[in-house]
């Protein structure tokens, strides 16, 4: 007998504006750039990557391409894409660790 699974695509689970922060929040706690860059995909996709593009006046073959797992966007593109999600980033301190 054969198991076969359907095609998972998280961008169907992002309903909401909240659920998409918690997203993104995983992702960029994870320090792992291809992740948050996939990520922020995923949540473009969600929220509609032909807006995100017509938004930020960016192709949206180059989101889809730069926004991937193995994509390396720019800091410029990222900016756009969050601004466009209506997410600020910020930074703050790592947490010391305990000596």
């Amino acid at each position: 007998m054969t198991i076969t699974f359907a095609p998972f695509d998280p961008a169907e689970y992002l309903k909401s504006d909240e659920a998409i922060l918690a997203f993104l929040s995983e992702a960029f706690s994870s320090r792992d750039p291809q992740h948050i860059a996939d990520a922020i995909g995923i949540a473009a996709k969600a929220k509609g990557m032909s807006d995100i593009a017509r938004q930020t006046s960016l192709s949206r073959e180059s989101l889809y391409r730069s926004l991937s797992d193995k994509g390396n966007p720019t800091l410029q593109t990222v900016i756009a894409v969050l601004n466009t999600l209506g997410i600020d980033l910020t930074v703050c301190a790592q947490p010391s660790s305990a000596s």
